[in-house]
């Protein structure tokens, strides 16, 4: 999907072993996270466990990104699945954040058997789906990627105090 590999660029140029990078990093994710969460209601959010992080670093929260309107009953699980997605990666970048910094929100990863438990989840729900289900899930995995896009480009000239 075009929309992940322009986030993946975009967050490229975080250096999560920088303190200002990284706080720079949460904040975008938070502007993200903030928006999606609501709509996409993961069993388990991150969001509080962004807020600890940033608090850690001195931040507040930042304000959220707009979420635009919502589609059918794929889109909510089009958000998750992006939203997952990250929690997957975030597993790596947590091993890229410096010692002395806060990382509960990127420590947050699947238990063992989490990430298949939701692709079953998913094929479940996709399975009971409407004949449009499939192009809302699209919808919402591009709305989640440009929502991280967006808090991206806000945040990549931003470092912390």
């Amino acid at each position: 999907m075009e929309s992940h590999q322009r986030v993946d660029d975009l967050f490229s140029h975080f250096s999560l072993a920088s303190a200002p990078d990284y706080c720079a990093f949460l904040r975008t994710h938070a502007r993200a996270i903030a928006a999606l969460e609501p709509v996409a209601q993961p069993d388990s959010p991150r969001l509080a466990l962004m807020a600890q992080d940033l608090a850690a670093l001195g931040e507040a929260m930042p304000a959220p990104l707009s979420m635009p309107s919502t589609g059918g009953g794929g889109f909510r699980w089009g958000l998750l699945y992006a939203l997952e997605g990250s929690r997957l990666g975030g597993a790596m970048l947590a091993r890229q954040v410096a010692q002395d910094l806060p990382r509960a929100y990127l420590s947050a990863v699947h238990g063992k058997g989490g990430w298949v438990a939701f692709q079953q989840q998913l094929d479940d729900a996709a399975a009971e789906g409407d004949a449009d289900w499939l192009d809302d899930a699209i919808a919402g995995a591009r709305t989640a990627f440009i929502l991280f896009e967006a808090g991206a480009r806000a945040e990549r000239e931003v470092a912390c105090d």
